[in-house]
């Protein structure tokens, strides 16, 4: 199965959510390695200053084909995917990805963290998980569902 994690540069967790799902036997997308030799989009690629642009500038940048990369490697890779999984704590880009993957009718598993505030739109999945465990269990599943449905 394919599997697309999204996840916070800064979650120290992500990693290890990759590589006990690879364990498992599946295809897993790592943003932070998304191809040999590739250790992911980084804005500072495009301009050391990033964090002092205006919002004019963000928007120029979105179009740079740095940018393109970057996108073209995440998005094709969450088209692509069979699940998806979002390891809380995480960000905007995240939640985007997850939100996508819902809309997709991708099964979506969410782990939750410790200091995650609760959000009512995370009802749009029933794969809520509060541990690596949890969210092993869920992939099972997701995996067991789709071969039966033949989607895999």
């Amino acid at each position: 199965m394919k599997i697309y994690v999204a996840s916070s540069w800064r979650n120290d967790i992500q990693p290890v959510v990759v590589e006990e799902l690879r364990k498992l036997g599946h295809e897993v997308y790592d943003f932070k390695n998304p191809e040999p030799g590739n250790h992911g989009f980084h804005w500072s690629e495009i301009d050391p200053d990033w964090k002092n642009w205006k919002h004019i500038d963000f928007v120029k940048a979105l179009n740079h084909p740095i940018a393109n990369k970057g996108f073209k490697l995440d998005m094709d890779a969450l088209q692509e995917c069979d699940a998806c999984v979002m390891v809380l704590p995480c960000n905007r880009s995240s939640h985007l990805e997850a939100g996508y993957a819902i809309g997709a009718n991708k099964p979506t598993v969410i782990m939750l963290d410790e200091s995650c505030e609760p959000e009512l739109m995370y009802k749009m999945t029933p794969f809520i998980c509060w541990d690596l465990d949890d969210v092993i269990d869920c992939i099972r599943f997701i995996e067991g569902m789709l071969r039966e449905e033949g989607k895999i």
